[in-house]
């Protein structure tokens, strides 16, 4: 059968899955619904890959297959395509069929970059050759037109997960489930959380699934995998528990303790732990493991310190965009905080903020769209509430209200797409700012 390739969306992974479709002798096509950028339409002329700039169903409806971009919802045309019987795949999906690495894949609605990164780390130290990729850095495909890796780490989201169809990690780390992107599933949790799960829904018996027991959402995991949990609350005869501040892991009829870690807070205490397992199942020695998890650098935009200006404390936190990320943030506060929070709002409940905001905030600084319903959450329990119009005004505001010794806290709970490109763009604009004051 005459395979025809079309890939929907000419960004860092539709690209690089045209290119790796090339390299492997398939026709391929790129349809984008936006004008391509320079660079990239002279990559695609480069390579003799055909592309169109505005979507046109008459070019799709001959593929054999459809790898689709994980930033294009399930609109009209998707549908539509579906309704004619095209698979459609993600290029997580398309690109392991080309790779002999050991996949480890990392999903969660919190935690999934810094335990990625984390983890890469431990394995490059362990001097094995890794890939980091997926749904944060390189992209997957692109990264292995030329070479393979013996470890691939890959950071998925649920996007990339809806769209899998045979693809098997070795191993799977699920590190939390909480409500997010609930405006993609139609505010359906339930569909959000089976997005998650499909992370091991091709497992073998032979491959691992380590998850973090101490969420609900994960208690009726079924998969064929080996499974591992890990803890906060409770000791562990198989897996990874926090216990008299150490982390203690129990694999194989093997134990060790793990005392010091580089990133603090209770949810990089999950992060740290997800990631020892995941290498503790490739046997890496033990005191790898532990000089990895003290000398490994904290991710930018995440609880990162930007300067302390005459005493207070400027904390970029813009890889927040949901209420759980945020709740991890305020819980590792131990300063008053000045909370800039707001954006564009994905269905957030703030409620389960409330007790940390009452122990921890003594301003707000709201900055973006859906200013109302964060001041009708909080406006019972912080007397000092303002608004921002925009960066400057909002980094400005919370430097007026800190005394020596608070912290300003960015952490929007919210996406970023109200006044900013990215979340990226929104932390280096904070960060900007703030060396201003």
């Amino acid at each position: 059968m005459h395979e025809r390739l079309v890939v929907l969306g000419s960004g860092e992974s539709g690209l690089g899955a045209a290119l790796l479709a090339k390299k492997n002798n398939l026709e391929v096509f790129i349809s984008d619904n936006n004008v391509i950028p320079d660079e990239r339409k002279n990559i695609l002329i480069q390579n003799r890959i055909p592309y169109e700039e505005v979507h046109n169903i008459n070019n799709l409806i001959n593929a054999s297959e459809i790898v689709k971009s994980p930033g294009i919802p399930n609109n009209k045309l998707i549908r539509e395509l579906k309704r004619k019987n095209i698979p459609i795949i993600s290029e997580v999906e398309f690109a392991s069929r080309y790779t002999k690495a050991k996949i480890i894949g990392i999903t969660g609605s919190n935690g999934k970059t810094t335990t990625t990164l984390l983890l890469g780390h431990i394995l490059k130290k362990a001097k094995f050759d890794v890939l980091i990729a997926g749904n944060i850095g390189a992209g997957f495909s692109k990264e292995i037109i030329n070479r393979d890796y013996q470890f691939i780490v890959l950071e998925l989201s649920s996007f990339q997960l809806d769209d899998i169809k045979k693809f098997r990690p070795d191993v799977a780390i699920i590190l939390n489930i909480t409500p997010d992107h609930l405006d993609r599933y139609d505010n359906n949790f339930q569909d959000y959380k089976k997005s998650k799960y499909r992370i091991s829904m091709n497992q073998r018996s032979s491959d691992f699934l380590i998850y973090n027991m101490d969420n609900t959402a994960l208690d009726n995991l079924d998969t064929k995998a080996s499974k591992i949990p890990i803890s906060l609350k409770k000791e562990l005869d198989k897996g990874a528990y926090y216990y008299n501040k150490k982390i203690n892991i129990k694999l194989n009829n093997k134990t060790m303790t793990i005392n010091e870690l580089a990133l603090q807070g209770k949810h990089n205490i999950f992060n740290s732990m997800a990631a020892a397992v995941a290498a503790r199942v490739f046997e890496v020695k033990d005191s790898v493991i532990r000089q990895s998890l003290i000398d490994f650098e904290g991710i930018e935009h995440r609880l990162e310190n930007v300067l302390t200006v005459h005493g207070v404390n400027f904390i970029n936190d813009s890889k927040a965009t949901n209420v759980h990320a945020t709740w991890y943030a305020l819980e590792s506060m131990d300063r008053p905080v000045i909370w800039i929070v707001g954006g564009v709002d994905k269905g957030n409940d703030y409620s389960t903020l409330l007790d940390l905001v009452k122990q921890k905030v003594k301003a707000i600084i709201c900055l973006g769209m859906n200013s109302k319903k964060i001041q009708d959450s909080f406006k019972t329990c912080v007397k000092d509430f303002v608004h921002a119009t925009d960066m400057r005004e909002a980094v400005e505001k919370s430097y007026a209200l800190a005394n020596h010794g608070d912290s300003v806290l960015m952490s929007p709970a919210c996406a970023s797409f109200d006044l900013f490109t990215n979340f990226e763009e929104r932390g280096v604009e904070f960060k900007n700012q703030v060396r201003k004051l």
